[in-house]
C-alpha cells in the first residue's frame, strides 16, 4: 500500500522541518514542497538564528527543550554543520528586585526549578561556569541568577556598569538557520521529495486537495491526499482558501547586522538582552527636534526594553546583530520589506545603553551594514499553531512569532506525528486549535502574555 501524498505549502524552515520529519520518522516521502521563491528566502532568511528554553509556561519549555534536543542531534550527526553554540541568553537589568522574573522561571521550570536555578549573590561564592566555549557539550542546564558585582564585571566587562543583575539562561545560544535548512533539504532530496516553485492561487477539495499554482510557465494544478499550511505570514491567506479563519496576526520587525571593525562586542558574549526600558541616547537638540515632529515624537519618550545584541559569525567572525522588536502595529503581510530608514540609528543608540562601546559607531555605521526585517506571525497568547486545521487531511504549522528557527525541529516533528497518526507529546493539544476549547488554559495564557523577544 502506497503512503499518502502530501503537499507542504511554504519552504521556510518550518515547512522544510515538517517534510523532513514526515519522511525521516514516518517514511512518508511522497511530498511536494511549494513556494513562490527559493527555500529559506523570505521570513527564515531574516531569522535572528537564536535558540532558548526560556518560557514562563511548562508546555513551551518542554516544546523548546525537545527542539533543542533535536538540534543537538543534528549538530552531532552533521559534524556541527549548523554551527551550534551554547553561550546562552543573558538578560541584563539595573534592578536588584527580580521577583517577577524569577516567578516566571519557576512557572516555566515547574518542579525542576529548585535544582535548575542557581543564585550568585555578593554573599555567595558559587561556581559560575564559563560560557566562552562554542561547543554545547558540558555547559550546565538551568539558569544562573547573578547579582555578584565582581562576577558581572569579570564575565561581562563590556556591559553598562549600572547593571546589577544578570539572568543567564544556559540552554540557549545560536545556530546557522540556513545550514539547518540545507541539511534537511539535502536529506529530502536524497529520498525523492519534490520541490515546485509557484504561488498558490486556489485550493479545492476533490479526492484530497487540488492546489492551483502560478509560475513562470503559467498555471498548473497539483493534487495530494494531505496538505500542510506552513506559509508563515501568509498562513491566514492559505487557511481562508480552505474556509478556515486562523486566530493570527502579523507585525513587521527589523534588525541590522554590521562588521564590528572596532571590536566593540566581545566574540564570546552571549545573546544579550537589555530588559530595561529607556530613553534613546539622543542629544538634547535631537530630542527637541523629535518632540516637535508629530510623526517622530514617540522616539523622544520612553521606549520598551528587550533590545538585543549578539556577535555573529562564530569565534572567527567580525559581525554583530542588533534587534529591537518594539513595533506593535498589526499589518497585512506583503512580499516587500517594510523598512524604516531611521531604524539603524534607533537600534544602534538603544543597544549602546547596555554595550556602551557601540557608541563608537554613532553616525558612522559601516557602508556594508545590512538592514533587514521580517514578519512576526503570532496568536494573541503567542503560542504556535500546530496540528489539524479544518478539513480532514489539512494540517498547519505556523504562528512562530520570533521563535521559528529555534522551534522548527520540534514543530516539524510534532506536525509530522500528527499527520502520520503517531503518538504525540503531552504538550501537543495546547499547541493546536484545541487549546481554544480550554477556557482555563486560555485565561491563564492571556493573563501571562509577555510577548516575545
Amino acid at each position: 500500500m502506497r503512503s499518502a501524498s502530501t503537499i507542504v505549502i511554504g519552504t521556510g524552515i518550518i515547512g522544510i522541518a515538517t517534510a523532513y520529519y514526515l519522511a525521516k520518522n514516518h517514511g512518508q516521502t511522497r511530498i511536494t514542497l511549494i513556494d513562490r521563491d527559493q527555500p529559506m528566502a523570505f521570513t527564515s532568511a531574516q531569522s535572528g538564528e537564536n535558540y532558548r528554553n526560556w518560557w514562563p509556561q511548562p508546555a513551551m519549555v518542554a516544546f523548546t527543550n525537545r527542539s533543542t534536543d533535536l538540534l543537538e542531534k543534528i549538530a552531532r550527526d552533521s559534524g556541527n554543520r549548523i554551527n551550534m553554540n551554547r553561550r546562552g541568553y543573558a538578560l541584563a537589568t539595573r534592578e536588584t528586585n527580580t521577583d517577577e522574573l524569577v516567578a516566571q522561571l519557576h512557572d516555566g521550570l515547574g518542579e525542576s526549578a529548585e535544582k535548575l536555578l542557581r543564585y550568585h549573590s555578593e554573599s555567595r561564592s558559587d561556581t559560575y561556569a564559563p560560557f566562552d566555549s562554542s561547543d554545547w557539550e558540558g555547559v550546565p542546564d538551568g539558569v544562573d541568577i547573578v547579582q555578584n558585582q565582581a562576577l558581572i564585571r569579570d564575565r561581562f566587562p563590556g556591559y553598562d556598569p549600572e547593571i546589577r543583575t544578570i539572568i543567564h539562561i544556559r540552554r540557549g545560544g545560536d545556530i546557522s538557520g540556513q545550514q539547518l535548512g540545507m541539511y534537511m533539504l539535502d536529506y529530502l532530496k536524497s529520498v525523492g521529495v519534490k520541490r515546485v516553485v509557484g504561488e498558490v492561487r486556489n485550493i479545492t477539495q476533490q479526492d484530497g486537495f487540488r492546489v492551483e499554482i502560478a509560475n513562470s510557465s503559467g498555471t498548473e494544478t497539483l493534487a495530494a491526499d494531505q496538505l500542510v499550511n506552513a506559509a508563515g505570514p501568509f498562513a491566514d491567506k492559505i487557511a481562508k482558501m480552505m474556509g478556515v479563519d486562523l486566530p493570527v496576526y502579523n507585525t513587521f520587525q527589523q534588525k541590522i547586522a554590521f562588521e564590528d571593525r572596532k571590536g566593540a562586542i566581545p566574540r564570546t558574549m552571549p545573546f544579550s538582552i537589555d530588559l530595561d526600558g529607556q530613553k534613546i541616547d539622543w542629544s538634547d537638540e535631537e530630542r527637541d527636534m523629535l518632540r516637535n515632529e508629530p510623526e517622530f515624537a514617540w522616539l523622544a519618550g520612553m521606549m520598551p526594553g528587550a533590545i538585543h545584541c549578539r556577535p555573529d559569525g562564530g569565534d572567527a567572525g567580525k559581525w554583530v546583530k542588533l534587534g529591537w522588536a518594539y513595533n506593535e502595529t498589526r499589518a497585512k503581510a506583503t512580499w516587500e520589506q517594510q523598512l524604516d530608514e531611521n531604524f539603524p540609528d534607533i537600534v544602534l543608540r538603544g543597544a549602546a545603553r547596555l554595550n556602551p562601546a557601540l557608541k563608537a559607531y554613532y553616525g558612522q555605521l559601516p557602508r556594508n551594514m545590512h538592514h533587514y526585517g521580517g514578519w512576526y506571525t503570532m496568536t494573541e497568547e503567542n503560542w504556535p499553531l500546530i496540528g489539524q486545521m479544518g478539513p480532514e487531511g489539512a494540517f498547519m504549522n505556523c504562528a512562530m512569532s520570533g521563535f521559528g528557527t529555534m522551534a522548527a525541529c520540534a514543530a516539524g516533528e510534532l506536525c509530522a506525528a500528527t499527520i502520520a497518526g503517531a503518538e504525540c507529546p503531552d504538550y501537543a493539544p495546547g499547541l493546536s486549535l484545541a487549546r481554544y476549547d480550554d477556557a482555563a488554559l486560555m485565561a491563564a495564557l492571556r493573563a501571562a502574555n509577555k510577548g516575545v523577544l
